[in-house]
């Protein structure tokens, strides 16, 4: 599906967005006021310390790197004061640095013994110092190995350290790319806490469950909508949409050991870059579940636009991981990416939902609060480049991204996630209703058929003078395809049979097998030459789609003479051997079909049997055929209707079953 000028323009505020913010940061870095020099740092004082405090904004900043920063007694009152609503280029517009140092002075109670450090979030590679003793470590500083910044990572301070009664934290931090440009403070109060080991302890876990509570609830919630998805893909098969949500709750539930490490520890990104190809994997997923509900395949242009947007975005969120990409070269980058899930997706569904699919709509709710999301962030990164704004978008980022729901936190972002999978389970039980709904219409329709197969096909065959007749049937499902009919003729003593084998199974080949019955009862009434029977079904099957049938008619006359007509059916035995007759087409095939005809005559005692092709067709559980060889042996050993059907089904029945048993006996005529 191509894109139309209309869809152009969600592309264009976006452009000019991430142009007005490149040029505003830019600008911003030249005037923004520097802070002045601290000479006259205040130690942080913790020593009536009750609960965990934050003391990310505290302390004095440098950039370059001497590990002799990392020294109790080092002079650092040349070193800048930290400013909460500073930027980090703010501090040092004319020296980005690749490594920057923080100290804090903290005076703590000499008889503390459970006091310790958070660290979190605070870089891509950072150490931490206590008087000179490294006491925390996540990636590399120097060479630069790159690590994830999720996790909160606690150390208990050595008791020696307390007692002296003065602490100094050096703090030691990658300063990549990425972080000199962010338009965002460059230091925040949850970067370093301190407080009691077991209160902080206890802290986190709280603070992780409430964080990613939402995260874990959308992934298992994603996992057994995948499961029910895939129950529902096996009983059909054309419903792909199914097998791509199952698609999606696999790489869902996958995605979860990897969060659960990244809140535990800090992993190097070059692990996390597992995280991207799965995501990705998730993105493609997604498309091609809609592509599937939408019914129709997307164009190939569009195809091209997608997989470009997801590879740039791959690569933008791994050089964003690594610190190498400007910010807004990595907004620039995910814009893309963004406009297939805020624009091109949401209009899809809904042109599909205005030609009446309510799928569709449903499926436009969640993809509507994900574009609000999206445009929402948008919004707030512009509010970040004005100074007097920036704690106003970190407020308004808190409200779309984290806002409170009782003890846990949830975002806006979430419960677009949270409803696209309540929007699946809901289609599934629509459909699931009305398949039931369906499923009782048919059940209803194969029943009557049923009934009716029951009254044209004979259960029981009248006293015929001159001949014995047995016969069974037993059809593969409710309705069966098998048909045949024992017509006497009271006039001359003769015997019509006609049996046949319709097509398929089911409902269709039910109403076939009526209206074959009715044709040969009709034709019936005005003679009963084989030849015109079999003549007048085919014209009946003919026009009637791809519906064909195997049909055999023979006549058997009071004095013993037959007269057999075949079109394609299994020829009779005739005292347990194959009546030898030529091959002929079945039914429905031709206008002007020929048929097999042949004549002989039965003697007193003489047994004639007919069955379909179910009994010959009878597979195992290995897939053997029943098979002519064992037909042959039980005719021989003049088995009964019931004895073929039975050992047949015994052996494993997989079409319908018929079969007729005509054995000529002697008329007693009636004393003169």
């Amino acid at each position: 599906m191509s894109f139309k000028t209309g869809r152009h323009s969600a592309l264009f505020p976006a452009i000019l967005c991430v142009a007005f913010v490149s040029s505003a940061a830019a600008l911003d870095c030249q005037t923004a006021p520097r802070p002045a020099a601290g000479s006259a740092a205040h130690p942080f004082d913790a020593t009536a310390l009750q609960e965990p405090v934050n003391i990310g904004t505290a302390g004095l900043v440098q950039a370059g790197d001497d590990l002799a920063y990392a020294q109790p007694g080092f002079d650092d009152s040349k070193w800048l004061p930290v400013d909460a609503e500073a930027r980090l280029a703010d501090y040092f517009p004319q020296n980005h640095a690749p490594i920057v140092w923080r100290r804090i002075h903290i005076k703590v109670d000499p008889n503390q013994k459970q006091l310790a450090l958070q660290a979190y979030s605070i870089a891509r590679a950072f150490e931490v110092y206590v008087n000179g003793q490294k006491l925390i470590e996540s990636g590399q500083v120097e060479p630069y190995v790159a690590a994830m910044r999720s996790a909160r990572l606690i150390v208990q301070i050595p008791a020696a350290q307390l007692r002296t009664g003065s602490l100094v934290i050096a703090i030691r931090a990658r300063a990549p790319i990425t972080w000199w440009t962010s338009n965002l403070p460059g230091f925040s109060g949850g970067m370093l806490a301190l407080g009691d080991v077991t209160a902080l302890e206890n802290q986190n876990l709280l603070i992780m469950i409430a964080e990613n509570s939402a995260t874990f609830l959308e992934n298992l919630l994603a996992l057994g909508v995948g499961l029910v998805a895939l129950a529902l893909f096996i009983a059909q098969r054309q419903r792909m949409e199914y097998f791509w949500i199952f698609v999606l709750g696999v790489l869902n539930a996958g995605y979860l050991p990897l969060l659960y490490l990244s809140i535990r520890r800090n992993m190097p990104v070059s692990l996390w870059i597992v995280n991207e190809i799965v995501q990705i994997a998730i993105s493609f997923a997604f498309v091609l579940m809609v592509q599937a509900f939408l019914e129709r395949p997307l164009r190939r242009f569009l195809w091209l636009f997608i997989s470009v947007a997801f590879l740039i975005s791959v690569v933008s969120n791994i050089g964003y991981d690594y610190g190498v990409l400007q910010i807004a070269f990595n907004t620039l980058f995910a814009i893309p990416a963004g406009i297939i899930f805020a624009a091109v997706i949401p209009i899809l569904l809904f042109r599909r939902l205005r030609r009446g699919n309510r799928e569709a709509g449903i499926l436009l709710i969640p993809f509507i609060l994900y574009s609000l999301w999206i445009y929402a962030s948008i919004a707030i990164g512009l509010l970040a480049l004005v100074p007097p704004l920036r704690r106003v978008s970190v407020h308004a980022a808190q409200a779309i991204n984290a806002f409170p729901v009782g003890f846990f936190t949830v975002g806006l972002g979430d419960l677009g996630y949270l409803s696209f999978y309540f929007s699946l389970a809901i289609i599934m039980v629509l459909r699931a209703t009305r398949t039931s709904r369906q499923q009782a219409l048919l059940e209803g329709e194969l029943e009557a058929a049923r009934e009716v197969q029951q009254v044209i096909l004979p259960e029981q065959v009248e006293s015929i003078p001159g001949f014995t007749v047995e016969s069974i049937y037993q059809p593969a499902q409710e309705v069966g395809g098998d048909f045949f009919q024992i017509i006497p003729d009271k006039m001359d003593g003769s015997l019509l049979i006609v049996a046949g084998d319709v097509a398929g199974k089911g409902l269709q080949a039910g109403m076939l097998v009526a209206l074959m019955v009715g044709t040969i009862r009709t034709v019936a009434d005005s003679g009963s030459d084989p030849e015109k029977v079999l003549h007048a079904l085919n014209l009946r099957m003919l026009g009637r789609g791809h519906s064909q049938a195997t049909c055999l008619a023979l006549r058997i006359a009071r004095d013993g003479g037959v007269f057999l007509a075949n079109a394609g059916h299994l020829p009779p035995y005739l005292n347990g051997e194959p009546v030898a007759m030529e091959g002929a087409l079945p039914l429905g095939v031709i206008e002007d079909a020929g048929f097999s005809v042949t004549r002989f005559n039965l003697k007193d005692g003489d047994r004639l049997l007919f069955m379909s092709d179910g009994i010959v067709e009878a597979t195992d559980a290995h897939g053997h055929l029943f098979g002519f060889d064992r037909v042959l042996e039980l005719v021989r050993s003049a088995a009964s209707p019931a004895d073929l059907a039975g050992a047949a089904q015994s052996f494993g029945q997989r079409d319908d079953i018929s079969v007729i048993s005509v054995t000529r006996t002697a008329v007693l005529e009636p004393a003169a």
